[in-house]
């Protein structure tokens, strides 16, 4: 049997890891090659984007994408993770002195492309550790920002009212948040937080969208492994030739496409210096990702899938 090349959207249950998730699909389909496509927090649930067979040699188009979020935050105190799976760093501040428009306000200056401080329980590597293992020893170190672009911001709404006093002094908002690539919405809620006086964390995070990828295109991690036992699973599987890369499209002929198979590039004139795009051949079947050299006027192959 031929191994499954392709994407899969699963969405993630809350409580596990995203490399959780790769074992367990790892498992239901009995192939080594899969990888994601942008982790997810333990408590996040939502869209969690899996690269299967050749498809993991294109990972790195799909996790630069922008993703989409809804969140609840809970005001009061900040913790050390920037969630509620962390240890308080403040004390209780009352928060029901915190007005809808002083949140509004905070959220349209945070708006924009801005450098953002990543969270010390996260994956990001400082000095070739990753920030989570430097946290649990107990070590708290200077991180380097990262730019983020914050798109879209707003406040949801429920059940008629923005904020949530809740009997122990703390009070809880949603959000509906569009982020760059990269960027933490734990840090977003911790921010907001300082900027009140009242520190504040996720209580809640479900990813929506992750690039072209919606939650209701997505499956639910159990219920494809319910499908993966009764042989359905390819089903859920989207080709590689319909994978959304967001690339300059090529079609190429039958003789550029065997050049390209063989690592040769292939002549076009009128290229822009250095950007990838995707190579197709008549079928629209996606071949390669190649390179455009525009000082040479060719195309270099860089991944070639078939």
């Amino acid at each position: 049997m031929a191994e499954i090349a392709g994407l899969l959207i699963i969405d993630k249950p809350e409580g596990i890891t995203s490399h959780d998730v790769v074992a367990r699909v790892r498992r239901a389909l009995r192939m080594k090659r899969i990888g994601h496509a942008g982790t997810l927090d333990p408590i996040a649930t939502g869209v969690l984007v899996l690269c299967l067979g050749k498809a993991t040699r294109l990972q790195q188009f799909f996790m630069g994408s922008d993703k989409e979020y809804i969140a609840r935050i809970r005001l009061g105190f900040a913790t050390d993770t920037y969630d509620r799976t962390g240890n308080p760093i403040s004390p209780v501040t009352a928060s029901k002195g915190v007005m809808e428009e002083q949140i509004q306000w905070v959220l349209d200056d945070l708006r924009g492309t801005r450098e953002q401080l990543p969270p010390m329980f996260s994956a990001k590597k400082q000095a070739g550790t990753r920030l989570y293992k430097l946290a649990r020893r107990g070590e708290e170190v200077l991180r380097t920002p990262v730019r983020v672009m914050l798109h879209e911001v707003k406040l949801l709404p429920e059940d008629g009212e923005v904020l949530h006093r809740n009997d122990d002094g703390t009070s809880d908002f949603s959000l509906f948040v569009k982020y760059s690539a990269g960027a933490y919405v734990r840090s977003l809620a911790h921010e907001i937080g300082q900027r009140l006086g009242c520190g504040g964390h996720i209580i809640a995070l479900r990813r929506t969208a992750a690039g072209d990828f919606r939650v209701d295109q997505a499956i639910p991690l159990e219920e494809f492994e319910r499908l993966a036992q009764s042989g359905e699973a390819s089903e859920r599987v989207i080709p590689l030739a319909d994978a959304p890369l967001n690339l300059l499209t090529i079609t190429l002929s039958p003789a550029e496409a065997e050049r390209l198979r063989h690592g040769q590039p292939v002549r076009r004139e009128s290229v822009t210096d250095g950007a990838y795009c995707k190579l197709v051949d008549a079928r629209d079947r996606l071949i390669a990702v190649g390179q455009m050299m525009a000082g040479e006027g060719v195309i270099r192959p860089r991944i070639v899938l078939y």
